[in-house]
């Protein structure tokens, strides 16, 4: 058979971006600016494909995750090389919504204090929504490292664009 050639609406893409903000009494001291991250493998088969055929397993984004690691992200990646979870509340639930007919867009915040001792951050990532347990890992992305104090809290914005 014949290959047909492909046109605009031949292919699906999913893109993911992200923003993450350090603020300090409410005031932006650090800021990533919109850097591009990487869906996992396992967060376009669970999340995407196994949504799309209404399968048991399939997952929904519920937590975002802040990490230490400084390793790229692989496509194989399950877990954020150093998760915060050393203290309650380091696994933030999202909020999300839809912009446009084709963009999802989760936030979440790691408040003020959450922290007892201050880290070096250097990832971020979105994971299914059991927040108590080892959960999968949608998608992650590494950026430069930031130093973060007891007394600073996080505010992350994620977008998935389809096109």
């Amino acid at each position: 058979m014949p290959r047909r050639k492909n046109t605009a609406g031949d292919t699906l893409i999913a893109r993911g971006s992200y923003r993450i903000q350090i603020t300090e009494q409410g005031n932006v001291i650090g800021d990533s600016g919109w850097k591009h991250n990487t869906v996992v493998n396992d967060g376009f088969r669970t999340y995407l494909q196994f949504a799309m055929i209404g399968s048991a397993g399939s997952k929904t984004v519920g937590y975002g995750a802040l990490g230490t690691g400084t390793a790229a992200i692989a496509s194989n990646d399950t877990s954020l090389t150093g998760e915060l979870t050393d203290a309650t509340n380091c696994r933030c639930v999202v909020t999300s919504g839809t912009s446009g007919s084709r963009t999802v867009t989760f936030t979440f915040t790691l408040a003020s204090n959450v922290i007892t001792a201050a880290k070096t951050i250097g990832n971020v990532g979105l994971f299914s929504s059991n927040v108590t347990n080892t959960a999968g890992m949608f998608s992650a992305a590494l950026y430069g490292t930031s130093s973060l104090a007891t007394n600073q809290a996080v505010n992350a914005t994620y977008q998935i664009s389809f096109a």
